[in-house]
């Protein structure tokens, strides 16, 4: 990879089709406390999903479980069915008032979903919709079967997977073709590095969840802080642009309740790397 790149010039085709820059917007933070409920302010929340838009930012990513049902809402207020924009949302996840976050793959209930889904975002079909998490109870192949129906319905363009591994990912694609995949991913937590390689090899995006835990934790925090003094950046925008360069397949979707950084985390897509920061990068042990 060259010495120098810059995130923001770089874009992907989900499903060789849907051409988005590489860094997205996660809006799984414009809602309340524990991600249940109501923000303090739907209007901010809105302004920030507006702002995004505004940026350049043409893929926002959210799911059903995400208020659960508010995330998707203040999307359709703020944005409707955008032309400017990749929408994506995710099913497969029940929640309760602890927030615990339970699976549930029964495929009647999924397809129950979509229809909320569609109806809160305010459109006729979701652009990428993604089963958020295997459920042990639930055959992971009638999972995948109700969204293949679902994208057969015309209810969704792409059918994207999320927290599965690389074996996961082969079956569903003898299924249905598999836009996406999203996994907790960042500079200090790979323990998913045979899955992005799997989407590499079958170019399908892979959305890396948690982005910025790594700023806080152990090694990957202490390397990521010296870099961003070297860049006169902050830490979050060097996870973000680690992301970027490490592979051409990433799709990064920070997601923030604040305008500010909201601005900050964009700007990312154009810090440029070094070979001395990749390779201090490179080197951080997962965590």
């Amino acid at each position: 990879m060259a010495s120098d790149t810059s995130g923001r010039s770089e874009t992907f085709d989900i499903g060789g089709e849907l051409t988005v820059d590489r860094l997205g917007f996660g809006a799984m933070r414009i809602t309340g406390e524990d991600i249940i409920g109501t923000p303090g302010d739907e209007d901010e929340a809105k302004e920030v999903l507006r702002r995004a838009v505004d940026l350049g930012v043409d893929f926002v990513d959210t799911a059903d479980s995400y208020g659960p049902g508010v995330s998707e809402r203040l999307i359709g207020e703020a944005l409707g069915d955008p032309d400017d924009a990749v929408v994506a949302s995710k099913a497969g996840l029940l929640r309760n008032r602890e927030g615990d976050w339970l699976p549930h793959g029964d495929p009647d209930f999924l397809k129950n979903q979509v229809l909320c889904s569609l109806d809160r975002l305010g459109t006729d079909e979701i652009d990428l919709y993604q089963y958020h998490r295997p459920d042990p109870d639930t055959d992971f192949e009638e999972s995948v079967h109700a969204f293949a129906e679902m994208k057969d319905a015309g209810q969704i363009a792409h059918v994207g997977l999320s927290n599965v591994t690389v074996e996961q990912l082969e079956t569903a694609m003898e299924i249905v073709d598999v836009a996406t995949v999203q996994n907790r991913y960042n500079v200090g937590h790979r323990d998913d590095e045979d899955v992005l390689r799997a989407c590499e090899e079958n170019d399908v995006g892979f959305i890396p969840w948690g982005p910025m835990y790594a700023v806080e934790e152990g090694e990957s925090a202490e390397t990521l802080a010296e870099v961003a003094a070297r860049r006169d950046a902050t830490p979050q925008q060097v996870a973000l642009a680690w992301l970027l360069d490490h592979s051409d397949v990433t799709l990064p979707i920070p997601g923030t309740s604040s305008v500010d950084h909201l601005e900050s985390n964009v700007a990312a897509a154009d810090l440029s790397l070094t070979d001395e920061d990749r390779t201090a990068l490179d080197a951080v042990d997962a965590q």
